[in-house]
């Protein structure tokens, strides 16, 4: 679902990006005006990001030999709302491709438009659907909302993957960028997240229940202390998710299209595409994260997925805190 580096041209990225920016603003004013309604916001989009970093974490084997994972961005959605999903999603993103090299710079506002606005918008959109037939239906309409909303971004990154053999090619007729057409990136991806779909919609139903059944019976409740056991089970939660991340490393092979060139190669026969490799991804643009693939120099893989975590979900609370902590004083 992370489109890396040189898999879409400048051109794409730059319009992508563009499209994000009055995105991002908008999201940034909804969220800013709620925090000073309510303050617990703060602390709840720290949790509500921590969560969509965790489940991305849990890389899940698919047919093919590649992998995917769930999102989280629905959940947020109808839990916070979906311009507060943008951003959480957005943030998540931003560490993922700065700090672990998950996911391209350039590619940063076309990732976000396809799991941090396509999908939580289009998700909550089914969940409010559903729940016109009554409050009894919210589990069922969570599922639904969480399967449609990871299938309409996977479908939104097959097109962004499938147009660049189309519209960008060198002198000889060959694709500089992602080589895949849509003839195959879009019955990859949407086969792919069809499966995933079920794994993303039980996470979006379970959480939210979960949420609904700590958070409901303290709205009543007054005084610091209610504040620390209103959020207490979901801090539980974060640290259960975090203990299991090292689950995520048992999945073999790299999410379709999340290849380095020499994978690229490698794969391009079995999907039946000239196995020529773009230009515009041997001679693109190069970034060094410092802990690449959730890895840390000398440390264990399983350890060094768990500091990853750490490292993020404290750097989230952190920043919304900082950014909006004083708003919520206001």
């Amino acid at each position: 679902m992370h489109i890396p580096e040189n898999y879409l041209s400048t051109e794409t990225c730059v319009v992508m990006g563009a499209l994000m920016l009055p995105i991002w603003y908008k999201s940034v004013k909804t969220v800013e005006k709620k925090v000073k309604e309510d303050k617990e916001l703060v602390t709840m989009l720290g949790v509500s990001t921590s969560l969509s970093f965790l489940i991305m974490m849990f890389n899940l084997p698919v047919p093919g030999g590649t992998t995917a994972h769930a999102v989280g961005a629905v959940l947020i959605a109808i839990w916070l709302g979906p311009w507060a999903a943008t951003l959480s999603i957005s943030i998540a993103l931003a560490m993922q491709a700065l700090l672990f090299g998950d996911g391209g710079i350039l590619a940063f506002g076309a990732n976000c438009f396809t799991m941090a606005f396509l999908m939580p918008f289009s998700g909550y959109a089914v969940f409010q659907f559903i729940r016109r037939k009554g409050h009894k239906y919210d589990s069922l309409a969570a599922f639904f909302a969480g399967y449609i909303g990871i299938n309409v971004a996977a479908l939104g990154v097959a097109v962004l993957l499938g147009i660049q053999p189309v519209l960008f090619k060198d002198s000889s007729g060959n694709p500089l960028y992602n080589p895949y057409p849509l003839g195959v990136t879009v019955p990859v991806m949407c086969v792919t997240h069809l499966l995933i779909g079920f794994v993303e919609g039980f996470f979006t139903a379970g959480v939210y229940g979960f949420i609904q059944r700590t958070e409901n019976p303290l709205h009543e409740a007054k005084g610091e202390s209610s504040f620390i056991v209103k959020f207490k089970p979901l801090l539980i939660l974060l640290a259960v998710l975090v203990i299991l991340t090292p689950i995520g490393l048992l999945a073999q092979g790299t999410a379709f299209a999340e290849w380095d060139v020499a994978e690229l190669m490698e794969n391009l026969s079995k999907y039946n595409v000239t196995a020529v490799a773009p230009k515009g991804m041997t001679d693109g643009y190069s970034f060094s994260s410092l802990m690449t693939d959730y890895s840390i120099s000398g440390v264990p893989d399983s350890l060094a997925y768990i500091l990853s975590a750490l490292t993020a979900i404290l750097i989230f609370f952190l920043f919304y805190k900082i950014i909006f902590g004083r708003k919520s004083r206001v």
